[in-house]
């Protein structure tokens, strides 16, 4: 099913369906000029260029380093409620293995998340909501740098991002291959999982591989260390929880010193998990773990365990309110509104931890389409119109004049 196709007439997405050759183009620039996080200079200065281009009231650069705000007034009253849209603007460091005209021009770095059509969305929003000004109040447009593994919503925030622009609800979206182009998903509650990343040292005696006895090896205590960690979930995990440990990466020695043990061993890691409580638990009897191993083959370990990004919480009555919106655009039909969560991760969780706000899945799949952050991922065009209208609606709707009917789970 295409965007188009699952779209009613509707006056945002109608004029912003007027503009899809113009987002296209700019959503394959960006594409082709993919920057890390913290990095995404050309690609802040192509949305501050779009913005100025747009008329919004006010642009600020530099916000969590890369970051840019923008502002757009509505003509309505003089309200001062205002609503935040945030999308994000890094590359990953993949090489893109596409061979379309748009592909990446930097060998290993490349849009393989779907952030430059974010970015293009929410320009696209811009641009509609400054022209139209069918609101009463303020709409903050948030464009975020580092997401992937950076914490730039963390950055940007403890650059007094909600204090400069103090909006009431926050909402972002990323697009979802798995979901049909023209669907939107959200759910109350857990969107994706907490984000640890955990490092084991384990310290040992080396020796000559021939005479093991002479050695304490920490090869064989990782090794145990892999097999104990599994029964964390299993035995520790409710199973009405969610939780991963993933043990992804193991070094000790060198691979041409085939009868050298080596004196150390290292391990590193993730964990998953959307309760505090679990999370705490994994970390608790992790740690534990691997120091008892350890000591029982004579060896000494040690956990680092690093809380990177917490778990995306949406709250109840805005994710309500954002499946009543894309509904609206959609109809209820392409709405799912109990998305099961994810395991990764997404940065947007900080800013829920302060605003209350959704974060939801824009469906863009297709028969053949690829999964995020693989080499020939590439964000499907048809929909950038449907996002743009999705945040603009959320925006007009959440910033109604008082003399507007509300749909239901509205703010009043």
């Amino acid at each position: 099913m295409s965007a188009a196709s699952a779209m009613p007439v509707d006056g945002a997405y109608r004029r912003l369906a007027s503009w899809h050759g113009e987002l296209t183009a700019f959503r394959r620039d960006l594409h082709a000029h993919p920057e890390l996080g913290f990095e995404e200079r050309r690609t802040a200065s192509r949305v501050v260029e779009a913005l100025r281009v747009a008329g919004v009231d006010e642009i600020h650069e530099g916000v969590g380093r890369t970051g840019v705000v923008g502002v757009v007034r509505g003509r309505r009253g003089a309200s001062t409620r205002a609503i935040g849209l945030r999308a994000d603007m890094d590359a990953l460091p993949l090489v893109e293995e596409n061979d379309f005209a748009w592909r990446s021009a930097t060998r290993g770095l490349m849009h393989g998340c779907g952030h430059d059509g974010h970015t293009t969305m929410l320009v696209g929003a811009a641009r509609y909501l400054a022209a139209t000004r069918d609101f009463d109040g303020t709409a903050v447009l948030i464009f975020q740098p580092g997401e992937e593994g950076f914490a730039g919503a963390k950055a940007m925030i403890d650059d007094g991002l909600f204090d400069r622009f103090p909006v009431e609800s926050v909402y972002a979206m990323h697009n979802w291959p798995a979901l049909p182009a023209g669907t939107v998903g959200v759910n109350a509650g857990p969107m994706m999982a907490a984000a640890d990343r955990i490092e084991i040292v384990i310290q040992g005696r080396g020796g000559h591989g021939a005479h093991p006895y002479l050695a304490i090896d920490p090869v064989l205590v990782a090794a145990h260390i892999i097999t104990a960690a599994q029964s964390l979930v299993s035995r520790n995990v409710s199973p009405i929880d969610n939780a991963v440990v993933s043990l992804c990466s193991m070094h000790a020695g060198e691979p041409t010193a085939y009868s050298v043990i080596p004196r150390e061993a290292r391990l590193v890691g993730t964990v998953r998990t959307f309760r505090r409580e679990v999370q705490d638990m994994i970390e608790d009897r992790l740690g534990r773990l691997v120091e008892s191993v350890a000591l029982g083959f004579g060896a000494t370990a040690r956990l680092k365990y690093i809380r990177s990004y917490p778990a995306t919480i949406n709250s109840a009555r805005e994710a309500m309110f954002a499946a009543d919106v894309a509904a609206s655009l959609v109809g209820e039909a392409h709405v799912v509104r109990e998305l099961p969560p994810s395991m990764g991760a997404e940065d947007f969780s900080f800013m829920l931890q302060v605003k209350p706000g959704a974060y939801l899945r824009l469906g863009q799949g297709g028969e053949g389409s690829c999964f995020l952050h693989n080499s020939r991922y590439d964000f499907n065009d048809d929909v950038l119109p449907l996002g743009a209208a999705l945040f603009a609606s959320l925006v007009e709707r959440s910033l109604a004049h008082p003399n507007t009917q509300t749909i239901q789970g509205e703010s009043p």
